[in-house]
């Protein structure tokens, strides 16, 4: 702006009200700016006057993983309220560390950032005093952190279990085993949680079967072959998310082992296999919506009470959850 001034023989402020169209310049000089601009080649910095006035008009995205399909639909629809709204996003995985959540949140204040949706690696929330002096509007998706202040979309992980025992007592089941995921995550124990008291609730015999991760395709293997062969053998499995449902398809087909089955998320695919696989929909591009919602609903001025949002999840019957078990014929 300084040579735009200097060849034009004006002020670097009455370049400035020609750039941003202000009033206060004569016709003929703003012109003879003009012509020195085009000859230049001079482009206005748009990210310095943003950042001069508070915004930058970026929003982040932190989540587990950015492979997992499941958060790739969450990146996805977060990605298109952000388009709508004039906004870049910036993505970034965690990697389920609290360590490296705080680096991610750290860099991206560091950028300026207007607002970030995030998935949180921990339950406890951050002690980072970067991010808590920032000020900057932060809504937790997928999983809570206790005691945070802040806007939370949640999934109905009680309700989508109870949905899949129910659907496979009322296909004649009775043993029925719950592979979930690790415990260290919230949507584990609520999903467990859901599988016990149901499994009670509805009177089935013998204590829970309940086995929780981290699994591989082999310890699967190894409890299937247990299970499938007691003296009560399980006749039907429900799976704590989609990296299990794919590691127990893995683990049957190994064994030659036929189990009616219920998965929790659904996957690609999920409707072409033989027999095609009942799922627990928990819908993540809604979830992803609602959350960048919610968080531009902040940016723009709401400073209402922080709300919990529970999405509901959805049943989708395929042939997988009717009445079969046991050896593969």
């Amino acid at each position: 702006m300084a040579d735009v001034a200097a060849e034009a023989h004006v002020s670097v402020k009455t370049v400035s009200r020609v750039v941003n169209h202000e009033p206060g310049v004569r016709p003929d000089t703003a012109e003879r700016v003009k012509a020195v601009i085009e000859r230049l080649g001079f482009r206005r910095n748009d990210g310095a006057r943003l950042i001069r006035q508070g915004r930058t008009f970026t929003i982040g995205l932190v989540v587990e993983d950015l492979a997992n399909p499941f958060y790739s639909q969450i990146g996805a629809a977060v990605e298109r309220e952000a388009r709508i709204r004039q906004h870049q996003l910036i993505t970034a995985s965690a990697e389920g560390s609290p360590t490296r959540e705080r680096a991610v949140l750290e860099a991206l204040i560091a950028r300026r950032v207007d607002g970030i949706v995030v998935v949180p690696a921990g339950e406890t929330p951050s002690a980072d005093p970067t991010v808590e002096a920032s000020g900057t509007p932060i809504v937790y998706m997928d999983r809570p952190v206790r005691g945070a202040t802040n806007d939370t979309v949640l999934s109905d992980n009680q309700g989508g279990v109870r949905s899949a025992v129910e659907h496979l007592v009322a296909h004649g089941h009775r043993h029925i085993a719950f592979l979930g995921d690790d415990p260290g995550f919230w949507t584990a124990r609520q999903r467990r949680e859901s599988f016990v008291s149901t499994h009670r609730a509805l009177g089935l015999p013998g204590p829970p079967r309940v086995s929780m991760g981290p699994h591989t395709t082999t310890s699967i293997r190894d409890l299937l072959a247990v299970w499938a062969h007691d003296s009560d053998p399980t006749t039907a499995v429900i799976t704590g998310n989609n990296r299990v449902t794919l590691a127990a398809l893995h683990a049957m087909r190994d064994l030659r082992v036929s189990l009616s089955m219920v998965g929790y998320d659904d996957f690609e695919l999920a409707g072409l296999l033989d027999p095609p696989v009942t799922v627990v929909h928990q819908d993540p591009a809604a979830m992803g919506q609602k959350a960048a919602q919610q968080l531009f609903a902040r940016l723009l001025g709401d400073e209402s009470a922080p709300q919990t949002v529970v999405m509901a999840t959805r049943l989708i019957v395929r042939a997988s959850g009717t009445r079969r078990g046991g050896p593969a014929r």
